[in-house]
């Protein structure tokens, strides 16, 4: 089965670093029946980010409001899936290498004999990596 690359629409916010503070924002979104496509939090300074790839926008941004999270987005990232390879991931960078659009941060995981990345590139870039990584 070939890759598949959509473009997504990403949001995060910034809260205390603190242990349930994720368990929390997911806790509320699971509640409202928000379905992820991804989902990743990481250490920001003081304080961590989490970023959220829902299915669908609204619903999770009237969670947001409805819970008076400071959301930031939509930014716009890159979903890849496909039958897990040696180099799939060096194959995707370097389409994007080649192209002379740098990747400002990656995430992947392989399970089950598939794959699955999280791409993020510069908002000038965004339309120039759709069309080289063929999103749809």
């Amino acid at each position: 089965m070939a890759d598949t690359v959509r473009l997504v629409d990403y949001f995060y916010v910034q809260v205390p670093h603190r242990a349930g503070e994720a368990a929390k924002a997911l806790r509320a979104l699971k509640d409202a029946g928000v379905n992820l496509l991804a989902f990743s939090g990481f250490p920001a300074g003081r304080r961590a980010q989490l970023d959220f790839i829902p299915a669908d926008a609204a619903a999770f941004k009237s969670v947001a409001k409805a819970n008076k999270w400071k959301v930031v987005g939509p930014k716009r990232g890159f979903l890849i899936q496909g039958d897990d390879r040696v180099g799939a991931i060096a194959d995707l960078v370097d389409k994007l290498a080649n192209a002379k659009i740098n990747v400002t941060a990656i995430d992947a995981v392989c399970t089950d004999g598939r794959y699955g990345a999280l791409c993020w590139v510069a908002p000038r870039d965004v339309k120039k990596a759709a069309h080289i990584l063929g999103a749809q």
